[in-house]
């Protein structure tokens, strides 16, 4: 967006991104999984070579069910883990096969965990055909169950997340139900709706009581979507930070779209550069109430 382009009219927030905390509770929640899925493979594996010393040809059934039950157990515990990470911190719907991998990797190491052994106790020709039929179709049972609960029908995604954090922000800001603002939005989306109304109180003038919702920064480097370094945003083009720069300008959400992500914390100075010195407020309103979290999507 170049200076002389009018702010577009609908509000297109930043990407989402996880925050520390969400990224520090999903790494957290990814190693208990990796650890769960580890001890799941490893029961597989003692199975296997069990199996390969005829101990289950004529007996050690409960053993074997055993073994079977014990690997399920630890791959559903790693792909609830897992999903809840993911929750946390979702991968892009951009790179196609991070997003898939990333999403249905439970199911991926639950069937790791389940067929070898399934496959070699359905054609051990030693083993009891009774019992062989009995863990067989117990095992069978299991990784079905296991599987369809590492699936992850409806993953989460950073768009899903861009989209819902811009729509809590809206109603966070024209004071509507938060029906939007999941607890892993609303957070961020709290943030753009502060600086907005502490924008629209810096800038009110008798002209314009309500204030206005178009701030200033520094343009992205090299003609870039986003700026690397994040930035601060300004109430006017003239203040003096802004001299001798590339500046672009639009709605707070727009100045968070392009990484400038936090008010001027000289708006005292600025509202008298900027001509708004009349203006009530002298610093950022204060962040809005709590969010009530609405349902997941």
């Amino acid at each position: 967006m170049s200076d002389d382009k009018p702010a577009a009219e609908v509000d297109v927030t930043k990407a989402w991104q996880a925050t520390q905390d969400q990224k520090g509770s999903a790494k957290s929640l990814r190693i208990y999984a990796g650890l769960s899925w580890l001890v799941a493979i490893g029961t597989e594996i003692a199975g296997i070579v069990m199996l390969k010393q005829h101990k289950f040809d004529h007996g050690n059934l409960v053993l074997l069910i055993g073994l079977l039950v014990v690997i399920a157990a630890f791959a559903i515990a790693g792909s609830v883990m897992w999903k809840k990470a993911n929750r946390h911190d979702p991968a892009s719907r951009a790179d196609g096969f991070r997003f898939f991998f990333q999403n249905q990797l439970g199911a991926i190491i639950t069937l790791i965990a389940f067929l070898p052994l399934i496959a070699l106790i359905l054609m051990d020709k030693d083993m009891d055909p009774k019992n062989k039929k009995i863990a067989g179709g117990i095992g069978v049972v299991l990784a079905l169950l296991a599987t369809v609960i590492g699936v992850d029908f409806k993953p989460p995604s950073v768009e899903q997340y861009t989209q819902d954090m811009n729509l809590c922000a809206t109603q966070i800001k024209t004071k509507q139900p938060t029906t939007a603002c999941s607890p892993e939005v609303a957070s961020q989306a709290q943030d753009i709706a502060r600086d907005s109304a502490a924008v629209a109180d810096a800038t009110k003038t008798p002209q314009n009581p309500a204030g206005q919702d178009v701030v200033y920064w520094i343009a992205p480097e090299n003609g870039a979507k986003t700026s690397s370094t994040p930035h601060v945003f300004h109430l006017c083009q003239g203040v003096s930070p802004l001299r001798a720069k590339t500046v672009n300008h639009g709605s707070v959400t727009e100045a968070y779209a392009q990484n400038a992500t936090r008010i001027t914390q000289q708006i005292t100075m600025e509202q008298k550069q900027c001509g708004f010195a009349g203006a009530a407020a002298a610093a950022p309103a204060p962040a809005p109430a709590a969010v009530p979290s609405a349902a997941a999507k």
